[in-house]
């Protein structure tokens, strides 16, 4: 029994269910249902006309798939049921869209705790830069507290003839004081210590080096932290859209970039990563591989002076990645291409890097970037209002890998053929032929007058 006979079943169930309006009806119902059951999956999806039967009663449809099985589907279903949207591997801000999760090895974090404290936020970096303070002098406002009550300061506060090992130190806040005035080297004067005391004076020795080291950690992690030069990434702009379009007769790929402050970024270098899917020969799947755009290596154009907004330009020849991908192909195609920025800061000296990325949706073929730099009165000035617009300009459609196909077609003469080619080769041989006939008649006269001569 095949589909015929469950689409006879349909329709004989609607009609008994529409006429009789009775419990046959329903049990007919069931029959169905149950019938389409038996048949499987594999012969109700047969056919597609099954589902556009508006009359029947009982609808069709497929079982909703998990996750992975509606991955594992072939390509041409997937895309053309759902528009599959692409995911940035880095964001237009320049932070890596990338989350690291089971990760046991915890520890090592705990081994570089510098870099930990200050790769947190503010609000953690200021919560553990008080809490640190104030637990250490809790801690050595405890022990002071503790040398007091064993001597016995605490029951000869007014006695004149006991000599305390801190003078003025009555109780457990006055010692939390006297801790601070000693490891921020306040020195108010009122509470001292004594030289009977040679604990306490070992302990001073030892909360004076260890708030040194304190102060040297937590000064030098909060100095680090406002000095950062991500900071110095906000003011380096990259263009929102890149560009395709001819440049001195080669298709190019191009971007801008500029820098908002007038202090320059020194030694500024560019780089451009093409971030795109891959299946090896062998097999191997390959989900981010990670591959170079020359943006002026090889000449030296990667290294900017950039002082005004540069436009960088990717030459796509056959070492492109992008040699055969045309206008039209362009949408289809899952990439991402990453730029990045370096150099160091003029201020400071310390190394800068700024990111950000564009994806399909984001490369417009056949335009240029709007002009930004115009010469006034003694001084070049940058309109940062057309730093971002581009024009339409005329552009071939065409792949870079066409385009050079035809420019060497172009090259060749128009009656360039086979048929010309031996028809070339068939006058020249004829050519030959008759220059062999001439010297060999030439040869044969030679001959006789020579006979004729010798004869007489």
């Amino acid at each position: 029994m095949g589909i015929a006979k469950a689409r006879a079943l349909q329709w004989n169930c609607s009609s008994r269910v529409q006429g009789e309006k009775d419990l046959r009806g329903f049990w007919n119902i069931c029959e169905v249902v149950s019938e389409l059951l038996r048949l499987g999956p594999a012969n109700v999806l047969e056919g597609d006309s099954m589902d556009q039967d508006v009359e029947s009663p009982v609808a069709i449809h497929q079982p909703k798939l998990p996750k992975q099985a509606r991955d594992d589907l072939p390509r041409h279903i997937s895309r053309d049921r759902t528009k599959r949207k692409i995911q940035r591997y880095v964001r237009k801000d320049g932070k890596c869209n990338v989350h690291h999760g089971n990760v046991r090895e915890t520890y090592r974090y705990l081994t570089d705790i510098f870099t930990t404290l200050v790769d947190l936020k503010w609000r953690f970096n200021l919560l553990i830069f008080v809490m640190v303070y104030t637990v250490t002098w809790l801690f050595f406002g405890m022990i002071w507290w503790l040398i007091a009550y064993i001597r016995g300061d605490m029951d000869h506060i007014e006695d004149p003839s006991w000599t305390p090992c801190v003078t003025n130190l009555n109780g457990f806040v006055s010692a939390f004081l006297f801790s601070i005035e000693t490891e921020t080297t306040i020195g108010y004067g009122y509470r001292v210590i004594t030289d009977k005391c040679p604990e306490g004076i070992i302990l001073l020795l030892i909360q004076s080096v260890l708030g040194s080291i304190v102060n040297a950690f937590m000064v030098g992690c909060m100095f680090v932290k406002i000095s950062q030069p991500k900071k110095r990434a906000e003011t380096l702009v990259f263009s929102t859209h890149a560009v395709i379009s001819m440049r001195d007769g080669k298709l190019c790929l191009m971007f801008r970039v500029g820098d908002l402050r007038n202090s320059h970024i020194v030694e500024a270098s560019i780089r451009a990563k093409l971030i795109k899917s891959k299946q090896t020969s062998e097999g191997e799947f390959i989900p981010l591989n990670q591959t170079d755009i020359n943006v002026g290596y090889y000449t030296g154009d990667d290294r900017l002076f950039l002082v005004s907004p540069l436009i960088i330009s990717h030459e796509i020849n056959q070492q492109s990645p992008f040699w055969e991908i045309s206008k039209a192909q362009l949408p289809k195609e899952e990439l991402e291409i990453v730029v990045i920025l370096e150099g160091m800061v003029e201020a400071t000296g310390m190394t800068c890097q700024a990111r950000s990325s564009y994806i399909t949706s984001e490369i417009l073929w056949g335009y240029r970037f709007t002009p930004v730099l115009t010469l006034e009165d003694g001084f070049y000035e940058v309109d940062y209002n057309s730093f971002h617009e581009t024009y339409e300009t005329s552009t071939p459609s065409l792949s870079a890998k066409e385009l050079a196909e035809l420019a060497s077609r172009a090259e060749l003469p128009l009656s360039w053929s086979v048929s010309s080619k031996l028809n070339q080769h068939a006058e020249l041989e004829t050519e030959e032929e008759e220059k062999n006939l001439e010297e060999q008649t030439e040869r044969n006269g030679d001959v006789a007058n020579l006979e004729n001569e010798s004869k007489v």
